[in-house]
């Protein structure tokens, strides 16, 4: 089973079609096939509850802003600076298993998943810093020609006015918003000393994202802090 998680994840980074779902899951750290059908089941689960608020005829826009307010209203503790950034474990805490749900890539991602399962076309929207926080993910819901920012952080965050003027908003596909989850795993074991498991990590971030500048920076860093200097040395030129 974990040989079949693995040849997905090899597919996953090496080429070009993505699905979100898998991708999220797979990069979150599902290991087995149990586990991988087990939470495909629980967004089957919350699409399920989330569709009986939704009629036949709703518009898109009508049930991109009944996911969102379905979720709120289910899970009212929902933010947490610097919380769960995996896909799993926001599905998790959405299911009740615990309060806050995720941080903003938590949220975005949880939110993405379950619009793509409804048919809607979303990608995401990153910000170097915002509110102060540091780096920032949030949704861009496409309806016809318009697009929509959904703030996942604020109850009253569906078409959010606050970011599109923001400097340097760079919009993510599915490919980089997975890259970003590999990204955050590297920085765990960054910070618990483990730096081949974060070199591993950021390289997945890498092949998926290959313009990621911090993941490019902190493999380096990594490199540094094992000691193979002039490996580092060739990285960062």
């Amino acid at each position: 089973m974990k040989r079949k998680i693995a040849k997905l994840e090899k597919t996953l980074l090496e080429g070009e079609k993505i699905d979100l779902t898998q991708g999220a899951l797979i990069a979150s750290g599902i290991e087995t096939g149990h586990e991988f059908n087990r939470y495909r089941a629980k967004i089957d689960q919350l699409c399920q509850r989330i569709a009986e608020g939704l009629s036949d005829e709703s518009s898109d826009l009508e049930k991109a802003k009944g996911i969102f307010d379905w979720l709120w209203r289910a899970q009212p503790h929902r933010y947490e600076y610097g919380g769960n950034f995996k896909l799993t474990d926001a599905l998790d805490a959405q299911l009740g298993e615990r309060e806050q749900v995720g941080n903003c890539l938590g949220l975005t991602l949880l939110y993405n998943v379950l619009a793509q399962r409804f048919g809607l076309e979303v990608r995401a929207a990153y910000l170097e810093d915002a509110f102060g926080l540091g780096p920032h993910l949030f949704t861009v819901l496409y309806i016809g020609r318009r697009t929509i920012d959904v703030e996942n952080i604020f109850p009253n965050g569906f078409d959010y006015r606050g970011h599109p003027g923001a400097p340097q908003r760079e919009e993510w596909g599915d490919r980089e918003l997975i890259a970003d989850i590999y990204h955050s795993v590297a920085n765990d074991f960054f910070a618990q000393g483990k730096w081949e498991s974060a070199i591993e990590n950021y390289d997945k971030a890498i092949m998926l994202h290959p313009k990621y500048t911090k993941a490019r920076i902190n493999k380096g860093i990594a490199l540094v802090e094992l000691g193979r200097t002039e490996e580092a040395r060739e990285w960062f030129r």
